[in-house]
């Protein structure tokens, strides 16, 4: 369920709150191969079934960066702020893999707010400790902390 934030003060109350759990996405084969196709990336650990099968996992893998990528569809599904004219990824903290994504997972984001701080012009910085989950394992596939500053709310 998104979480709806009227303004930059409803997001500072909500620090070192969990705000957010996403719903779960599945991992295909083909969103492997389209990133890498995008990326360039073609290490057979990732688009060849075949070898992979007799690789260390039994399975194709998702991409680390694949995984990495998807925080955008998870913040967008996450957590909204009615009064922001604009939101931006302003980069990354800390990235940690974990664990494995094998095709055919699911994964789903926990989004905890850590701090936030005032960015001029009338902008808020947000520190987010973004844990991606796959079903069935209780070892996160990725833990990351990510910044993201929105403008055009009232801080």
């Amino acid at each position: 369920m998104k979480k709806t934030f009227r303004n930059h003060s409803d997001i500072v109350a909500s620090i070192g709150q969990e705000v957010a759990v996403t719903d779960w996405v599945e991992i295909t084969q083909e969103r492997i191969d389209l990133f890498a196709r995008a990326t360039g990336d073609h290490q057979w650990i990732h688009v060849d079934p075949e070898r992979a099968a007799q690789g260390p996992f039994g399975t194709t893998i998702a991409h680390g960066f694949l995984t990495l990528s998807l925080m955008a569809q998870f913040m967008g599904e996450a957590y909204e702020i009615e009064d922001s004219q604009m939101g931006v990824n302003y980069g990354l903290n800390k990235v940690r893999f974990p664990a494995p994504v094998p095709v055919g997972s699911r994964l789903r984001a926990r989004m905890k707010l850590l701090a936030t701080e005032p960015v001029a012009p009338n902008g808020l910085q947000m520190t987010w400790e973004v844990t991606l989950e796959r079903e069935g394992s209780d070892k996160p596939v990725c833990v990351a902390e990510s910044l993201v500053r929105s403008y055009g709310a009232a801080v």
